[in-house]
């Protein structure tokens, strides 16, 4: 009997590439034995509700797209109720996460992956009735990903997030905020803020910390205080680029859950998508939720 597979994919992802390598992935995975179902998504959401209500035949749910993309086959996944082990293909602009993962960058070789690769089971997050990945952010330059058209991004690729998030630096702004965690309580005025599980975040590897584990139901928190000058500013852009922790401009802590309450709403992003605007937020670790072929 034929396994199945759902086979979800943003045809205008990245730079398109996609497109042209779609009958040598097909090619891959029909001849591991699979019988496919192919659904390219038309909008944001289709992903997600695809996967929400699959058919519980399938063996294996794919997906093919950015980190966007992923993220709405997790959520889908996590909907649905019931879990099937996931296949990822990396064609975004980014593609943070796939390289935690160390998911091959070459299309055709990340299909063999996932039919000649083994199932990791790995840590996701939970933001109150949402789910993500592996980054939840809110503050300067968090807007940038999902405020920047796809064609941009098609266009200049990680520059397009450069560029546009240099648009950004005129008009920063800060969150007075309450932050409890394992460790003690934080009350703070922050300009940034990052919960992840990923080795790398908008295309910088170890910005997140150099010994980060994808499956051990731990966080990695970093929040930064507003500088009081535009050269203290600059100071701390360079410590979090080089994994240089300043004591006095920023909290940097691992934790598996923690709630973030604001006196204003505040705008999130998750795993590059529009999250919101909540006043309070509660973050949990869900340790070994979700398991992905590598």
């Amino acid at each position: 009997m034929a396994k199945k597979m759902l086979f979800v994919y943003n045809p205008k992802a990245g730079k398109i590439q996609i497109r042209s390598k779609l009958a040598d992935i097909l090619d891959v995975f029909a001849g591991a034995g699979y019988e496919i179902t192919i659904l390219p998504t038309r909008g944001p959401g289709d992903a997600r509700d695809a996967i929400a209500i699959r058919d519980r035949s399938y063996d294996l749910v794919v997906c093919a797209g950015g980190d966007g993309t992923l993220d709405e086959t997790v959520t889908g996944m996590v909907r649905s109720g019931f879990r099937t082990p996931i296949g990822y293909i990396p064609c975004g602009s980014t593609n943070d996460f796939a390289g935690s993962l160390s998911i091959p960058k070459n299309l055709v070789r990340a299909a063999r992956t996932i039919v000649e690769g083994q199932n990791f089971a790995c840590d996701i997050g939970s933001f109150n009735e949402d789910v993500f990945v592996y980054i939840a952010a809110f503050g300067l330059f968090t807007d940038v990903s999902y405020g920047t058209g796809q064609d941009m991004k098609n266009l200049l690729g990680h520059m397009a997030y450069l560029l546009e998030g240099m648009k950004r630096l005129p008009a920063i702004r800060s969150y007075p905020m309450r932050v409890s965690y394992e460790g003690g309580i934080i009350v703070d005025d922050f300009i940034f803020g990052m919960i992840t599980n990923s080795l790398s975040v908008g295309g910088f590897k170890n910005i997140t910390g150099r010994h980060v584990k994808l499956d051990d139901g731990m966080f990695e928190v970093t929040l930064v205080r507003r500088p009081k000058n535009p050269m203290e500013l600059n100071d701390i852009m360079l410590a979090l680029l080089n994994r240089d922790i300043d004591a006095n401009a920023m909290y940097c802590f691992r934790t598996a859950q923690l709630e973030l309450e604001s006196t204003e709403p505040v705008a999130w992003t998750l795993d590059g998508e529009y999250g919101g605007n909540p006043q309070s937020v509660r973050i949990r670790n869900l340790c070994r939720e979700v398991e992905i072929k590598v």
